[in-house]
């Protein structure tokens, strides 16, 4: 026959929890669909814009260098043009706002400048 385990002294830590008494966690998540469509929407268009910006600040670069011809600097800017007013139609049918598509990076300040 074993002896029964030495009764905690007030210097012991208290013993461990069990895998049984932790609460276990809910077996659904509650989820409002349309936010979670949204806040998707917002999150693809937010990178797309920011590839937009991107690519127009390289545009300016290259044709400030003097790089570029005539025809491929009138392509650019229709390009460029064109993409814009599809994301304003875009964050219209969706209900976003330029604020909505620049996130807030804390201290690093807005993921897209403020014009």
């Amino acid at each position: 026959m074993t002896p029964p385990p030495p009764a905690p002294s007030a210097d012991s830590p208290p013993p461990a929890p069990s895998a049984r008494s932790a609460p276990s966690a809910p077996a659904r998540v509650d989820i409002d669909r349309d936010s979670v469509g949204r806040d998707l929407v917002a999150l693809v268009l937010t990178v797309v814009e920011l590839l937009r910006q991107l690519m127009e600040r390289q545009a300016i670069r290259r044709i400030d260098a003097g790089g570029l011809t005539d025809d491929q600097i009138e392509r650019i800017g229709t390009t460029l043009m064109l993409l814009d007013q599809r994301m304003a139609e875009l964050c219209d049918q969706h209900g976003l706002t330029a604020e909505d598509l620049n996130l807030d990076l804390g201290p690093l300040g807005t993921l897209l400048p403020r014009d």
